[in-house]
């Protein structure tokens, strides 16, 4: 396809490789990241770097961000002076897990001034990212989504369209994460159940994860938990704290009873409470451990 003027802003373990394939993709890239020190690799790449948040997203045809939370967003996105950096037309699309209330609250900002807005969040972790081999769920309003979909593309091995209401996109993501740290939970109370009467992690998972649960969730978690290999985190607790709670939320929100999301919720804040938040969630089998007199 024809070059396109992009901004990228968020440039962590997940933004940095999307934004790379972008620029491979043979388009123009203009990036920013809140640690400068971020953006030196991919400016060796052919990106410009923006000193702002705002002069990222200045003359670009799309804008891209890739945030942590709710609050960043708000800061950067809504606070910074972003949208209204944003030519008139211009298309926002959002990667971050979010809310359901701020996404609501983008649509009409966006739409306020003019702009498109799509919400695409993504499954899969920085190595993914790094390949482009992410799935991205994306809703917009169909001239929005019809717009970013060829960008979408060398970042995603899949695009799955959610509608004309970013909300679809936000929540089943929500719901997607909730269903990963689900399987980490359960991958994590088995295991110390099958350790307490003498069978590794490892040989246990192994089975799982190569006959009944053969999935790519259970694969990379089993794999991780097996080994013990918590650090470097790929999706750290913290994060997946948050998600969790952006879970509940969206439950009590509706009045849909979620009572496994309470469950992920205490095991995931003992792991805060012990100051293990920057180790990766699959580390929620350390948690089970030591509730089992294991570790």
């Amino acid at each position: 396809m024809q070059s396109v003027r992009i901004g990228f802003i968020g440039l962590g373990s997940m933004g940095a490789g999307m934004a790379a394939n972008l620029l491979k993709a043979g388009h123009t890239v203009a990036v920013w990241n809140r640690s400068p020190e971020a953006t030196q690799p991919l400016a060796e790449q052919g990106a410009t770097v923006a000193e702002r948040a705002s002069a990222a997203a200045e003359g670009v045809e799309v804008l891209h961000s890739m945030l942590a939370n709710d609050a960043a967003v708000r800061e950067v996105i809504l606070d910074g002076g972003v949208l209204d950096a944003l030519p008139k037309g211009a298309v926002h699309v959002n990667h971050a897990t979010i809310s359901v209330a701020l996404a609501r609250e983008l649509a009409v900002a966006h739409e306020a001034r003019g702009l498109g807005y799509v919400a695409a969040p993504v499954f899969g972790r920085p190595s993914v990212a790094a390949s482009g081999e992410l799935n991205i769920v994306a809703a917009g309003k169909p001239e929005a989504l019809a717009r970013v979909l060829p960008l979408l593309e060398p970042l995603a091995t899949k695009v799955w369209p959610m509608g004309d209401d970013p909300v679809r996109a936000t929540i089943v993501k929500i719901g997607g994460n909730f269903l990963i740290g689900a399987a980490i939970e359960s991958m994590a109370e088995a295991s110390a159940l099958t350790r307490a009467h003498g069978v590794s992690a490892k040989d246990f998972l192994e089975v799982m994860s190569g006959s009944l649960f053969a999935s790519p969730v259970f694969k990379t978690y089993g794999g991780l938990i097996a080994q013990e290999n918590y650090a470097p985190a790929g999706f750290k607790m913290s994060l997946g704290f948050k998600d969790i709670g952006l879970a509940r939320a969206a439950a009590e929100a509706e009045r849909v009873p979620m009572p496994f999301a309470s469950v992920l919720h205490d095991t995931l804040l003992a792991a805060l409470a012990a100051g293990e938040g920057d180790l990766d969630w699959s580390a929620m089998a350390k948690v089970a451990a030591q509730r089992a007199g294991l570790a």
